[in-house]
């Protein structure tokens, strides 16, 4: 029964993790050290659909369902819970390219306003 609950718990910290991976640019325009996580899960997720390389969150999502008695996932992740039901399968591809430019256009963004704000004559000066 714990091992269930854990799963569901990784589960839903996984779905947290890929919000993370499309809006963490954005975060970064307020918390500028949250780009530094983001860049490494951008890494990450980049490594993940060139190559085929397992998530550390599924391999623990489908032993804590064996721990349970249920059955693994039959396909990763994303496959199970994103693709076919969030958006049609033959969609992936755009999907994955649309992450990747708001991904690109939430650094591009922050690097502007940082730019930005690092030539303003008042920076650094009391009001």
């Amino acid at each position: 029964m714990v091992a269930g609950a854990l799963a569901e718990l990784v589960m839903v910290a996984h779905f947290g993790v890929l919000v993370f991976l499309v809006v963490g640019g954005f975060l970064a325009w307020r918390r500028p050290r949250v780009l530094y996580f983001h860049l490494a899960m951008a890494a990450w997720g980049l490594l993940v659909v060139v190559f085929p390389i397992a998530c550390p969150l599924t391999w623990l999502e489908n032993a804590l369902r064996v721990s349970a008695g249920q059955p693994e996932l039959a396909t990763g992740f994303i496959d199970t819970y994103i693709d076919g039901v969030l958006y049609p399968e033959s969609a992936a591809r755009p999907v994955q390219v649309l992450v990747a430019v708001v991904v690109i256009a939430s650094w591009v963004g922050y690097y502007l306003r940082r730019r930005t704000s690092q030539g303003s004559p008042t920076r650094g000066r009391p009001a």
